[in-house]
């Protein structure tokens, strides 16, 4: 499907200056420090789509600070209409490029990474331009904070098994798969695409993580959610 090209997106975007983080290079090493002037843990989520996930999150985790990457200003400018007028102070939202996460990001900055949904590039040849990719997991390893952790959902179950292998070929520890998440009792907060497409199969969900170790016997802060 061709994405509809919004006509002044982008400068509605950076109108919003409650939501929209302009200029994200200058906050690289800071973002909790000086964006959300606190000392909380940062998640992300690349590619937020219409931004259903991650507003959720930021609702149900206050004490957490997010920020929602999206590629394209016409399909984050859906995000911003759905909380222009809400209160949400931990969350930003900004159009950045996912193989760029670390000229915004510092070294240890980032505790959890979302990836919902993404586009699953068939094609071997488009191999690489997968978000799990062994492109992709060397700026996530970057950013990411010891024990830090990258949290998939997908619909799609060749991508899922292409992660779970790039996962492993690159020294990435997996854990928590769920086969069908939406029969189980884990903590959900659903995308609008998952919303629609759930009924008509499986989810998968994994963790990630490169240090363990350190996530033996811990709940995850959505696991923490479920009694």
């Amino acid at each position: 499907m061709r994405l509809r090209k919004i006509s002044g997106a982008q400068e509605r975007l950076e109108a919003n200056k409650d939501y929209y983080a302009v200029n994200p290079e200058i906050k690289k090493g800071s973002w909790s420090k000086n964006t959300f002037n606190n000392d909380h843990e940062l998640h992300i989520e690349v590619g937020c789509g219409k931004g259903g996930f991650i507003i959720g999150m930021a609702k149900a985790f206050p004490e957490i600070n997010f920020v929602a990457i999206e590629k394209y200003d016409s399909v984050l400018l859906r995000v911003l209409e759905k909380i222009e007028n809400d209160k949400i102070p931990n969350l930003k939202i900004l159009v950045f490029d996912a193989n760029e996460l670390t000229n915004i990001f510092a070294e240890d900055e980032v505790s959890t990474i979302y990836l919902n949904f993404s586009d699953p590039w068939p094609k071997n040849k488009h191999k690489k331009r997968r978000l799990t990719s062994s492109v992709y997991l060397k700026e996530y390893r970057s950013i990411l904070k010891k024990g830090g952790l990258i949290v998939q959902k997908t619909d799609n179950r060749p991508l899922f098994e292409s992660s779970i292998e790039s996962f492993s070929l690159n020294g990435w520890k997996i854990f928590d798969v769920k086969l069908d998440l939406h029969k189980t009792n884990v903590f959900n907060i659903m995308t609008e695409y998952e919303e629609k497409w759930s009924p008509k199969g499986p989810i998968y969900k994994l963790c990630a993580t490169l240090d363990y170790e350190s996530r033996v016997n811990l709940l995850t802060k959505e696991e923490q959610k479920v009694d």
